[in-house]
């Protein structure tokens, strides 16, 4: 997959933060780091908590905006079938 659509967070029931982009990596790496200022940053959500891969920018920012008009439960629940101990999966992208 060459585009990812991912939620980071800093804590369990803290801040969640839909993103889209083409590098995961290096993107997690940026928000970790505070290299960008913007929300992230405000927030200090450095721990990435879900993504999906998609073949095309167009669907990737699909469903990016999708998830943007969901209720916080539904992003939980999404977050919890992939990531029940809401593990920071910036670790396995790393390796």
């Amino acid at each position: 997959m060459s585009y990812f659509v991912y939620i980071m967070t800093n804590r369990r029931d803290g801040t969640l933060y839909n993103g889209v982009t083409n590098d995961l990596a290096r993107r997690v790496y940026e928000h970790r780091e505070k290299l960008m200022p913007g929300f992230t940053q405000k927030y200090n959500l450095d721990r990435l908590v879900y993504y999906e891969g998609y073949a095309s920018a167009e669907l990737a920012i699909r469903r990016e905006k999708n998830m943007k008009e969901w209720k916080r439960a539904w992003k939980i629940e999404l977050v919890e079938k992939m990531n029940p101990e809401w593990r920071d999966l910036y670790e396995d992208l790393s390796k």
